[in-house]
């Protein structure tokens, strides 16, 4: 099996068939019996599914049904029926009766709500329960909407294990504000120290250029132009994505695969004028000349403020 990792969703993805070997892997885990196979009777209690942190209660309670009737077929009587509804009834409470417990089953619900509307991996998963589980351990979560925790778990999840996504479109998919969410990573990033490295350009490479249907030659353009304007500027502070799309826009036209600034702007999820704003001074920088491209078609001057510098 020749695995190769996706740095768009953060997976390993089997070269032959397609497999994702993390999902194949977990599935597999849930089934397999942990204890040992030579044991019988009392001693074989190390069967069983495994623990789900992705669950409020990491899958370790028993689900109690609604049965109606016996094995055998037979209708239930009322006295076993009301039985089954005490037991369920004390299960119930058993499962949700403290705040930690209600709090972190509403904001798991929304945690994997909104992993699934940002088509995000298991793995991006894990690490986002996993941090807003110790924010709840800690009661950094105080004062704070379920929701914008939630979102701001998830980028911080993200931004962990490398996977290309902005805060805008964690919000866009998020029931809480940008200001709201803001806010409540800021806190995780104190209270719980993640140490989270800045967002660099380089980081949505791939993905911009993969939803341009850009080459690797295009690609491999880009990264020499980024590393070229690094060494002269630094780019902290800049808009990571707005800088990227404009040396994406640069090298595009460079190599005879223009795309436009419209639809560049759609996949870096920034504006046209932000492209437009970089244009000039990252031409001057590269030591290109101001009419790389057609300027009818897509490089019509800015009638805005003169452009800013990158600081």
């Amino acid at each position: 099996m020749h695995l190769t990792r996706d740095e768009v969703r953060g997976e390993m993805v089997c070269n032959d068939c397609g497999l994702v070997s993390d999902d194949m892997s977990s599935l597999m885990s849930d089934r397999a019996p942990r204890g040992p196979k030579e044991d019988t009777g009392r001693e074989a209690r190390g069967y069983g599914p495994a623990m789900n942190p992705l669950m409020p209660d990491k899958g370790l309670f028993s689900d109690i049904g609604m049965p109606t009737r016996d094995f055998q077929g037979n209708a239930l009587s009322r006295t076993t029926s009301l039985k089954y509804y005490h037991l369920r009834k004390l299960n119930h409470r058993l499962r949700s009766g403290r705040t930690h417990q209600r709090n972190l089953s509403v904001a798991l619900d929304e945690l994997n709500r909104l992993a699934g509307s940002l088509g995000l991996s298991r793995e991006v998963r894990l690490s986002a329960t996993y941090i807003y589980r110790k924010a709840l351990e800690s009661k950094a979560t105080r004062g704070k909407k379920i929701v914008a925790l939630v979102a701001a778990s998830i980028y911080a999840a993200c931004r962990q294990c490398r996977v290309p996504r902005t805060m805008k479109e964690i919000v866009s998919q998020s029931k809480a504000t940008k200001i709201e969410v803001g806010r409540a990573y800021t806190v995780l990033a104190r209270e719980l120290r993640l140490g989270l490295r800045p967002v660099e350009p380089r980081d949505y490479l791939v993905r911009f250029t993969q939803d341009l249907n850009l080459s690797k030659e295009v690609r491999q353009k880009v990264l020499d132009m980024l590393a070229q304007v690094e060494k002269i500027y630094s780019t902290s502070g800049v808009l990571p994505n707005g800088i990227l799309a404009t040396i994406i826009y640069i090298a595009s036209n460079l190599l005879g695969e223009p795309r436009s600034q419209d639809r560049i702007a759609a996949v870096a999820n920034v504006t046209p004028v932000t492209i437009r704003n970089h244009y000039k001074e990252l031409l001057k920088l590269l030591g290109l000349p101001r009419n790389l491209a057609n300027p009818s078609a897509h490089l019509a001057a800015p009638t805005s403020p003169p452009t800013p510098s990158l600081h």
